[in-house]
């Protein structure tokens, strides 16, 4: 296992998160994702500590606050030594009726750290992200509310996930302006059969030094192998919570170049794909997923693949963005400089 840094902070996190939405589901959307209890999470993270994962990360909406507090209550079980571990969580969605429980504002981000603490069984959170942008309150209230939460020390690090490019630099440049808490990470969704972040969020993460944490690396089990273009496959999450949407030809046609050499090396498909992702410079830590204690050594043993330079060429191949303005507007015009 290795470590990087996250962001432009001193923090080392390691190059793969134990993802936590199959905790505690029991029915509807989070009950088709994962049904995990103590037991078995306890397990799963007992595994991926002893795996060298130091990093895990959890939000407040999965399963209604049930993920975060079998999170909490597996690291007292376990005993595990705070500094040893680097907890994240989220906050944004809905948790109550009311009109002011959901969303960004401060009211809700202040009650609802609070909450999570609570849950976690601990006395701060090392990276705290805005789960999504929330259109209804200003940015700066976002951010003054964050950087509250870290002068308290309730909070030693921010995060954004699923902000476009635009809004997380206009988030930058006020936080600098006003002084405030930096942000540090990003957790987005990445994977060969969705490369969309390529247009506009990698060249932003190259240009701020900001982190990327990748969400749902497999694209909901798609590029796991159990799937085939002849419409065959294996009963997974994808049966009955089809989500996130991808290009499925594209998709496909990654599978097939991913099984050939998964076959050369005796690893699984899934191996490759999450390989892929670390080969990318611009990925801090992928954030990977289980049911099972077999899923999760799976994964782990995507750090011991190396993709040669010919493999990679080959996956970028198959599965490249198709070229859109500016893009393409922008590659031309910069030739004469990139050439002086």
């Amino acid at each position: 296992m290795r470590y990087r840094r996250l962001g432009p902070s001193g923090l080392f996190v390691s190059e793969l998160c134990l993802g936590t939405m199959t905790f505690g589901g029991s029915e509807g959307m989070w009950g088709k994702i994962g049904q995990l209890g103590q037991t078995e999470v306890d397990g799963l993270v007992g595994n991926a500590l002893e795996a060298g994962i130091n990093f895990i990360d959890t939000a407040n909406v999965y399963a209604g606050g049930e993920s975060e507090r079998l999170l909490g209550q597996a690291l007292k079980n376990l005993a595990v030594p705070r500094e040893d571990v680097v907890i994240a969580t989220k906050v944004l969605g809905p948790m109550g009726a009311g009109v002011n429980a959901r969303g960004a504002s401060r009211y809700h981000i202040m009650e609802q750290c609070k909450a999570s603490l609570a849950r976690l069984q601990l006395d701060h959170i090392d990276l705290y992200q805005i789960h999504g942008f929330d259109p209804a309150t200003p940015i700066v209230e976002t951010l003054e509310a964050l950087d509250t939460l870290v002068r308290q020390g309730h909070v030693r690090y921010l995060g954004l996930s699923n902000w476009a490019a635009w809004q997380i630099v206009r988030a930058v440049g006020i936080a600098e302006a006003r002084r405030l808490a930096p942000i540090l990470s990003l957790q987005a969704y990445y994977t060969l059969a969705g490369r969309d972040l390529e247009r506009e969020i990698v060249p932003m993460l190259k240009e701020t030094g900001i982190g990327l944490m990748v969400w749902s690396p497999l694209a909901g089990g798609f590029l796991s192998g159990k799937y085939d273009r002849d419409g065959k496959a294996a009963d997974g999450r994808r049966a009955s919570f089809d989500f996130p949407p991808i290009d499925k030809d594209r998709a496909y046609d990654a599978i097939e170049a991913m099984r050939g050499m998964a076959e050369v090396r005796g690893c699984s498909v899934a191996q490759i794909a999450l390989a892929w992702l670390l080969h990318q410079e611009v990925v801090t830590s992928v954030i990977i997923g289980a049911k099972r204690a077999d899923q999760l050594t799976d994964n782990i043993g995507a750090t011991r693949v190396e993709l040669t330079a010919d493999e990679l060429t080959r996956l970028d191949a198959v599965t490249r963005l198709p070229a859109e303005y500016p893009g393409w507007m922008l590659e031309r015009q910069g030739e004469y400089r990139s050439q002086s």
